[in-house]
This record gives structure tokens, C-alpha cells and sequence, in this order.
């Protein structure tokens, strides 16, 4: 397996060279050459793995046997060391022909843990083994940058930066970032939005000048890695589903809330490997760019919304991009043209054969706000279950997407004691784990900074520098 550019100016590289890269130096996405096809008698076989079990037999596919066995497997052990359930992603059946799978039993109770706590080790291993100094850059709309944290405090030979939104992140989701006492952890809070966050992150890594003189690295689900190790959930869910069904369920939807579409986009990868997967149905929100895409073939952003589902709030999606470069036939060529398109005149548009293909693959429902606060309510009352806002989208999606009849799991995304805003909005009460609500009474450490390249880049050299 090697690795290649969306925009094809990157030549074939190794896995250890494309984690590193993150963002392609042409600008594009890295994706495997090829996507690895995974046999009926295999999945069948894999149903008996345990997760870790698992997340190795599905690397093994990507790592070119670049790390030794022995390597990997004592760093997946760490990664998954850390999770509330023995499990690591365990589902839940919530009524007939829908099920639940939880992300939120990691460090810091969202799904980014699965992948971040993994590429944590995988950084450390790296600037370990090569003697690098390894300085990580990511934006956050909010779960990103705690667990990216979580996964490198305090590490030799790593530094880490995260922008996140000023006022535009839950309270939890700021706390668990700026409570970190870490000379190696650096939080800026940015004037703006997380769109523009993610901008100057992209912006800094196009300079491959300055990438490679302060030592970037990759954290935001550009890098192919965090992509890969979502992956494995996928398959995971879709096996405890079919041994909880007598062992064969034909073709099963997910619904996946998503502002990124990384987490979509690993589903995606899932079922062209061959996981029997049915609709991947995209839950957004107010900002539904993606929904429109789905619907139309347009991709446009529009004006940013504030909602009860934060880290969706979203409008420029970085990882479109690898779901273009596919569906449009893995022409590099055209995807750099599209893209030279889009930042120029700041829209996409796609062939109605395109379009046919999308619709064959996806469905979409943008959830408002009261819709959200309503399929909480309902969940607590019918079901006893609390879903965090993000959730309750995905949930929401199913509703309208799925049809009677078909078995569906929607990814439940965080644990609701994040987003306690939203919660108390239903009329309910939680009360919150011991490691969320003792943050309150710890110190904050950020610095606020305006939404300018010049203000990040001189707050990274001092940084850097130290």
C-alpha cells in the first residue's frame, strides 16, 4: 500500500511518510493507491475479534508492515488502555431496527479519542524512533483538540497547538482543553469561527517552507490516520449487530452526525473495503452545506449558524475533498481544477450523473434546532436514554432517512455531559461523570488572539521557540 495526492502531485509514499505529511505538500489529501478489498470469509472471520484484535487485523492493510508487529500491537493496547468500557465501542440496541454505537468511552467522552489516543503513540513512537522534534497544529470545533491533547501531554519530543473558536466550543469542551497544565500544550482561542481556524491551519501547512522548518504534524482528520482508525468502528458495529441478529443482516445503514465529514468518510471507506453497508445517511445541522450537496449537487457555503450541536458547526468541510476525488473518478487532475474552482469563486457544482452516484450512496437531513431538543426529550422519556445533542441528530436522520424495515446504527458521537447547554434546554437534570466535573474548579490556561495568520504565526514562534 502507498499513499497519493487528490491532486496528484505527490508521488506514491510509505505510511510512516504520509502520517507525517498530514496535508499533501500539493495542497490535496492523501488516500491509499488502492482501497484494500476485504473477502466475505474475512469478515466473517474477523466477527470473533475483540476491538484491538480487530484495529490490527485492518492496519495491516495500510502500514506496509512498516512497524513492527510487536510495536503496533503494544501501542493499540495503550491506546485502547484508557477506555470506561472493556469494549471500546460497544452498541446498543435502542428499539427495533435501530441501534446505538457509543464513542464517547474514551478520556475525553467523544469519538475523536479512538483515532487520537492511537496517533498520540504513534507521534511519540515516531519522534522516538527517528529523533524528531514533532510540533502538532490542529483546529478544533471543539472534541478535537482535548482529545488531541489527552493524547500527546506531556510527551518528549512533541508540542502541541490548538485553535479553537473564542465563545464557540461547549464550557466542558473549553475546560477539558485549557485545564491541561503542559509546557508541551499551547490553546489559542481565536476570534472567529471554527471555519477560520481550520483556514490558517491549512494555510500554515501549504507553506512548505514554514511546515518543514517548525516541524508540523498533522492532528485534524486531514492526516489519512485519523481516517483509518475511525474505520475500525464501523466494522466493529456492524458485527456485534449481526451476532445480536442470528449473524447475518444483509446490508445495515449508519447514520453519522458530521460537520467534517471525516467520520462519514470512514464509513465510506468501510463499505468500498466491502463492509455490507447500506445507506451512510449524513446528519448536520443549521449548517448544511453537506446536506445540500447530497440533495443537489452544489456545494456552496453559507452563512455560519450558532447551534446546540457545536462541533458540526461547520461550513467548509476538509475531507469533501477525498469523497470528490472518488466520486469523480479519481481524476487528480479535475479534482485540482475543482478546487482551484471552489477558492476562487466558492462553489462546486457536479454532473447529474455524479449526482446519481452521491444519492446512491448517501442520504442527508439537516437537523434544526428544535427537532434536536425534541429527539432528546423523546429518547429520555420513551427510551431512558440521554443522547448529547450530536447524537440526537443522528438519530434524528434515521427517522427521516431510513426506510421500515432496515436495520440502522447511528453513531452516538459524545456523551452528553459535554454539552450540558443543550441538555438543560430539554428540561433535564444530568449529573456528570467525576472526571468532567471536577474541571470546574481547575485553573484556565489560553490565550485569546484575533482571527489574523500573523497573530497565530507569532504566537506559535514564541511557542516553538521556548
Amino acid at each position: 500500500m502507498e499513499y497519493i495526492s487528490t491532486r496528484g502531485k505527490v508521488g506514491k509514499i510509505g505510511f510512516i511518510d504520509a502520517f507525517m505529511m498530514g496535508l499533501a505538500d500539493d495542497g490535496g489529501l492523501l488516500v491509499p493507491s488502492e482501497i484494500p478489498q476485504i473477502s466475505a470469509e474475512t469478515l466473517k472471520a474477523w466477527q470473533e475479534l475483540s476491538y484491538q484484535e480487530l484495529v490490527l487485523e485492518i492496519f495491516s492493510y495500510y502500514t506496509n508492515n512498516e512497524i513492527p508487529e510487536a510495536d503496533l500491537k503494544a501501542m493499540v493496547e495503550a491506546s485502547y488502555s484508557t477506555f470506561r468500557d472493556p469494549e471500546v465501542t460497544p452498541v446498543r440496541r435502542l428499539h427495533d431496527g435501530l441501534y446505538l454505537l457509543e464513542l464517547f468511552h474514551g478520556p475525553t467522552f467523544a469519538f475523536k479519542d479512538i483515532a487520537l489516543q492511537f496517533m498520540g503513540q504513534f507521534y511519540s513512537y515516531v519522534a522516538a524512533k527517528q529523533g524528531k522534534k514533532i510540533h502538532i497544529l490542529g483546529a478544533t470545533s471543539g472534541d478535537t483538540g482535548a482529545s488531541a491533547i489527552e493524547g500527546v501531554r506531556g510527551k518528549d519530543g512533541i508540542k502541541i497547538c490548538i485553535l479553537h473558536p473564542n465563545g464557540k466550543v461547549s464550557k466542558v469542551q473549553e475546560l477539558q482543553m485549557t485545564t491541561v497544565k503542559e509546557d508541551n500544550v499551547l490553546n489559542l482561542s481565536v476570534e472567529g469561527n471554527f471555519d477560520d481556524c481550520q483556514r490558517m491551519i491549512k494555510e500554515l501547512f501549504a507553506d512548505l517552507d514554514y511546515k518543514s522548518s517548525n516541524h508540523l504534524a498533522a492532528i485534524n482528520s486531514i492526516n489519512f490516520v485519523r481516517i483509518m482508525a475511525q474505520t475500525v468502528y464501523y466494522f466493529y458495529a456492524y458485527f456485534q449487530v449481526a451476532k445480536a441478529n442470528g449473524g447475518d443482516v444483509g446490508k445495515v445503514n449508519f447514520s453519522v452526525p458530521t460537520g467534517n465529514f471525516g467520520d462519514i468518510f470512514a464509513g465510506y471507506l468501510a463499505k468500498r473495503m466491502g463492509l455490507p453497508v447500506g445507506k451512510l445517511i449524513l446528519a448536520t445541522n443549521e449548517n448544511n452545506i453537506l446536506e445540500r450537496f447530497i440533495q443537489e449537487g452544489v456545494y456552496m457555503p453559507g452563512d455560519f449558524r450558532a447551534t446546540y450541536s457545536p462541533s458540526m458547526d461547520i461550513q467548509v468541510a476538509s475531507n469533501f475533498e477525498r469523497y470528490l476525488y472518488y466520486v469523480l473518478g479519481e481524476d487528480a487532475e479535475g479534482i485540482e481544477r475543482l478546487m482551484a474552482q471552489f477558492k476562487a469563486e466558492g462553489e462546486i457544482s457536479i454532473s447529474e450523473d455524479a449526482l446519481r452516484k452521491v444519492q446512491s450512496e448517501f442520504a442527508a437531513h439537516g437537523v434544526l434546532g428544535q427537532e434536536c431538543l425534541d429527539t432528546i426529550a423523546d429518547y429520555q422519556t420513551k427510551y431512558g436514554y440521554l443522547l448529547d445533542p450530536h447524537s440526537a441528530c443522528g438519530i434524528a436522520a434515521v427517522q427521516q432517512c431510513a426506510d421500515e424495515g432496515e436495520i440502522s446504527i447511528s453513531l452516538a458521537t459524545a456523551h452528553p455531559a459535554k454539552f450540558d447547554e443543550a441538555i438543560r434546554l430539554c428540561g433535564i437534570e444530568q449529573s456528570f461523570p467525576n472526571e468532567i466535573s471536577s474541571l470546574f474548579d481547575k485553573p484556565q490556561s489560553q490565550i485569546l488572539v484575533d482571527g489574523k495568520l500573523e497573530d497565530i504565526v507569532a504566537q506559535l514562534d514564541q511557542f516553538y521557540n521556548a
